[in-house]
């Protein structure tokens, strides 16, 4: 069975504050969710009915296995979700100061299970087959995980579409310079990047929106995505087409997550075949509607609620 979308990259517990405006310092409950941004563009996709899984490891822990329910419970196949034994899962708090200000804190030392993923560990022929494969920069930021990723891209050699999230966390590199010639190689394989001002500039050496879109089409890929914040999103194919599309009015709750049901959408708009505009206002408007809300992965919208919020003008 090919999937509709395979993801591979982080997974983890968020634990958001359930009070807003307040320092974590004063926090005195929270809400426990699936996180990551490779999972939670798994669980945005299957949200919109798509057939998808993720490749990843976790602690071999409580958390661990409440993200193995969390998973089935979002309709997404765990059967590459593995545990390291001796690391812990992930945790990530943040605080949720709206409509602009989420700071994250990511506990993952000494090290991050979903950066043991292992080459010689990888279902190639299921990677290879899916519809769509994505995989992010952090899993390009320590070993074994750098090495599986681009075995995996390698292996692929664009079957399909691939789709390369950006995904600069600094934090996360030893070395942040050392960054860009693994992002050069991983765009040789990649035939869709996305990713923000800040994602492409690491990627590309690049920041203005149209040189950096043409310098991902340079590095290789077929249609690139920058998102310009407050000006919207900017997407760019290889054949000419173009659109630039404003964001959705919102009310801002916590905008943690919005990248991500932006990620989902745009798979299913791709799979779809659509127009690139369609396509960019379907994710542009699954993201605003996840930014309406607390939560990340339990807050993916389906269809129907993307539909809606396209035909008011906003997220009502």
């Amino acid at each position: 069975m090919a999937y509709d979308l395979i993801t591979m990259g982080r997974i983890g517990v968020d634990l958001y504050p359930l009070q807003t405006g307040v320092p974590l310092a004063q926090v005195s409950s929270f809400g426990k969710f699936l996180g990551g941004s490779a999972t939670n563009v798994a669980v945005a996709a299957a949200r919109l009915g798509r057939n998808t899984a993720v490749i990843t490891r976790t602690g071999q822990d409580a958390f661990g296995a409440y993200l193995h329910e969390a998973l089935r419970d979002f309709g997404v196949d765990d059967r590459w979700v593995t545990a390291v034994p001796g690391l812990n899962t992930p945790v990530t708090f943040c605080e949720v100061f709206p409509p602009d200000d989420f700071p994250l804190y990511f506990y993952r030392q000494p090290k991050a299970p979903d950066l043991e993923i292992d080459a010689h560990d990888l279902d190639l022929d299921a990677v290879r087959d899916a519809r769509i494969f994505w995989v992010t920069g952090t899993g390009l930021s320590e070993e074994p995980s750098r090495t599986a990723t681009l075995a995996a891209l390698a292996h692929r050699a664009k079957a399909g579409t691939t789709v390369f999230d950006l995904d600069w966390r600094p934090m996360f590199w030893s070395d942040p310079d050392a960054a860009r010639p693994f992002y050069t190689e991983a765009l040789k394989h990649t035939t869709v990047a996305v990713g923000n001002l800040d994602e492409v500039e690491v990627a590309t050496g690049v920041r203005e929106p149209q040189a950096a879109a043409q310098a991902l089409l340079d590095a290789g890929v077929e249609i690139a995505v920058v998102k310009q914040g407050p000006k919207g999103v900017l997407a760019v194919n290889r054949d000419g087409a173009f659109a630039e599309v404003p964001p959705l009015p919102v009310n801002v709750l916590n905008g943690l997550g919005a990248g991500d049901a932006f990620g989902g959408s745009l798979c299913h708009g791709l799979l779809e075949g659509w127009d690139l505009e369609k396509i960019m206002r379907h994710a542009n408007a699954a993201g605003a509607i996840v930014a309406s809300r607390l939560e990340c992965s339990s807050a993916m919208p389906t269809g129907e609620e993307i539909t809606a919020a396209l035909a008011a003008g906003a997220v009502l």
